[in-house]
């Protein structure tokens, strides 16, 4: 009778001990998937464009009419402004009276401004001011800022390599030095805040397929790669290219200037994967005259689209449009060309099967997984 007790007892507790346990597991698997009665707070979507080599001529003005109508958030201004010197409030007064007083046109100079040449980048940063929250460096040279300002979607990092300054020299992008370490710190940060976008932005690319040369910087290019940066948007080539996702890894431990290298491409089609690669995009679309691409140039085969002086010529902006599963951009292209473009980068999505077909993405750290409402930031 006692025995009988005893094993009535420890069946209870074990059905107990199961009960509480499985309890448990429900728990921490409720906890990391937002549920009816207390959703997460839910990230805005951004939408912004972004060129560079502008001028101050007629069709500058008709790309401004595009921004214009597009009506984005924010505008990515690729340095190289109005080629003039001392005429930078006339180029300033050229783009608020077609996007307003208090649009924020963000600057990053160009070499056509950087040195006082054809401009002040200063003089440009005084009548075309930061007009977003938050932002962090040094205005119009190097400077970082999250969007939207609270639950952010995209971190923006702009950035100066290889542009010469008053003193003839380019600012300092070196490996390990304080401004290469400064846009890791940018990367990295985001990251780890569970910003799930970031957007890297320059005046001068590393590879193209016209006449410019790796200006930005072998080494600062491919550790933009390794980070895995989503977006990288320059001009300077006066041209639009768009590069399929590139990747570094074992078969290919580094893009080198000049050169292909098959194994790099890690997806070639029009619809890609966050955290298979970056897609560079040259936007030197704004306004001054194209130049040439060049189909048989070393580095074509990087590229999946592009449009130059010789091959469908267009002027006009990248529209690009951030959520948090998703990047879509497109060219649109200014009144009288015809040339258009178009890619998605998707949020990596996994099924983890010891979460019993729950999906989990992109927590911080942890690779294809996202706990919302875990203040952890792990399962």
């Amino acid at each position: 009778m006692e025995r009988g007790i005893i094993v009535g007892s420890l069946s209870t507790v074990v059905r107990a001990g199961l009960s509480a346990g499985l309890l448990t597991l429900t728990m921490v698997v409720a906890a990391c998937v937002p549920g009816p009665s207390e959703p997460p707070p839910s990230a805005e979507s951004v939408q912004f464009t972004a060129q560079g080599d502008i001028g101050l001529g007629a069709e500058a003005g008709k790309v401004l009419e595009v921004i214009a109508g597009l009506n984005p958030q924010l505008n990515l201004a690729l340095g190289d402004f109005s080629y003039k010197a001392g005429r930078e409030g006339e180029f300033c007064d050229m783009v608020t009276g077609k996007l307003g007083a208090d649009f924020p046109y963000q600057l990053i100079t160009g070499n056509h401004e950087s040195n006082g040449e054809q401009g002040d980048i200063d003089n440009f940063a005084r009548c075309l001011p930061n007009r977003l929250p938050g932002v962090e460096g040094e205005y119009g040279q190097q400077w970082r800022v999250d969007v939207p300002e609270e639950h952010p979607v995209v971190r923006f990092i702009m950035v100066s390599p290889g542009i010469e300054f008053k003193d003839g020299r380019p600012l300092d992008y070196a490996r390990g030095s304080e401004r290469w370490r400064w846009t890791e710190e940018a990367i990295d940060q985001a990251r780890s805040q569970g910003i799930p976008w970031t957007v890297v932005g320059m005046h001068a690319p590393c590879f193209s397929m016209g006449k410019k040369r790796c200006e930005s910087g072998k080494d600062f290019t491919n550790m933009l790669i390794d980070k895995k940066v989503d977006l990288v948007l320059s001009a300077h080539e006066h041209a639009y290219q768009r590069s399929h996702q590139v990747e570094l890894g074992d078969s290919c431990p580094e893009l080198v200037p000049g050169e292909f290298s098959a194994p790099c491409l890690s997806d070639t089609d029009d619809s890609m994967v966050q955290g298979g690669g970056t897609v560079f995009v040259t936007v030197g679309v704004g306004g001054v005259g194209l130049y040439d691409v060049k189909n048989d140039d070393p580095e074509a085969g990087y590229f999946s689209t592009w449009s130059g002086r010789n091959q469908d010529p267009a002027l006009g902006t990248l529209d690009v449009r951030v959520s948090e599963e998703q990047i879509t951009a497109r060219f649109v292209p200014a009144e009288g060309y015809k040339f258009t473009d178009s890619f998605v980068l998707q949020r990596r999505k996994t099924v983890d099967p010891t979460y019993h077909g729950v999906v989990l993405e992109n927590i911080p750290g942890v690779p294809g997984r996202v706990c919302p409402r875990c203040d952890s930031g792990t399962p």
